[in-house]
């Protein structure tokens, strides 16, 4: 039985095909359910989809999740990859006309209206919607998401997106995108300052538990140093968002910048030391694991003592 606030009869009459069960996928169908929507579920290793069996119908392939969905979700690793499963297949073709595709993924904002216009051709809606808040806002029901697309079909989705978090309209196709290119130059540049900073603290002898206490209820106070303050801290850098994603964004952020002619320092930097990050061997950590490479290029080891270096 539901116990979601947005549990409604009218829910269970409208299909929904979600496409991609991965660390953010699973929560969110979780959600949908929870809200009495019908769900079918694909995804390119089964056994993740299966996880539903029996609360979901099971697709053996995305053309067959295609068919007859009202609602086609997409929530898959970046832009390569919703190409080739739901465009490049031709599974898009299998569209029916007045059906909604909502790509809740991260990809390049070109290759966001490319795919609209691949979908107007089908008679359909398209809203490019990536989000933001990781896993525990996936499970929450608590994610951002920055929806671009006609001020209709967003209406169309907005009790979709309600079971799965908070919607704001950001403006016509690619502008979502937009947006998350926005919050993750944020997020990873923040990432970037709150390792540096609780480092130089607890290197100069203060308890970095304590500065990051004081911090929070201060100018600096933010969720990065909030939660990932708190995993730097408590060295838990089991993947929410794994650091090769943050990489893929910050790339994306600079082909942007660069499409636009803009030069983003702060960005390019950050983008260097998540490089450095994944040549070491760390491209499956947190993106808040970006701490191990500056503990690397500092020959130190941040701990919740004030002694850094590892030393007893």
């Amino acid at each position: 039985m539901s116990h979601s606030p947005h549990a409604s009869s009218s829910n269970t009459a409208l299909q929904i095909s979600f496409l991609g069960i991965g660390l953010m996928g699973l929560p969110m169908v979780n959600r949908l359910l929870e809200a009495g929507f019908a769900l079918t579920v694909w995804n390119r290793t089964p056994e993740k989809a299966a996880f539903f069996q029996g609360r979901a119908r099971l697709a053996p392939s995305p053309e067959d999740a295609v068919d007859d969905a009202d609602v086609v979700i997409t929530m898959l690793e970046n832009g390569a990859v919703v190409d080739a499963v739901l465009y490049q297949s031709d599974a898009i073709s299998r569209l029916k006309p007045g059906a909604l595709v909502l790509d809740m993924s991260s990809i390049e904002p070109a290759m966001a209206r490319l795919h609209a216009q691949r979908v107007a051709r089908q008679q359909g809606g398209y809203l490019d919607a990536p989000v933001s808040g990781g896993t525990r806002g996936a499970e929450a029901g608590s994610l951002s998401i920055m929806a671009g697309g006609s001020e209709d079909d967003f209406d169309r989705a907005e009790r979709v997106f309600a079971a799965m978090g908070r919607a704001t309209h950001i403006g016509p196709a690619g502008s979502g995108q937009l947006a998350k290119l926005a919050n993750q130059a944020i997020v990873g540049i923040t990432i970037g300052a709150v390792s540096e900073a609780l480092l130089l603290a607890a290197k100069g002898g203060a308890r970095p538990e304590k500065v990051r206490e004081a911090l929070l209820g201060g100018f600096a106070g933010s969720k990065i140093l909030e939660q990932h303050g708190e995993r730097m801290l408590e060295r838990n850098f089991e993947p929410g968002a794994p650091a090769r994603i943050q990489l893929k964004d910050l790339r994306m952020i600079l082909d942007e910048a660069r499409a636009e002619g803009l030069t983003l320092p702060l960005s390019q930097r950050v983008f260097e030391e998540y490089r450095a990050l994944l040549a070491s061997g760390n491209g499956e950590v947190d993106h808040s694991g970006l701490l191990l490479e500056l503990e690397r290029l500092n020959g130190v080891r941040l701990d919740m003592a004030a002694n850094v270096d590892g030393e007893s």
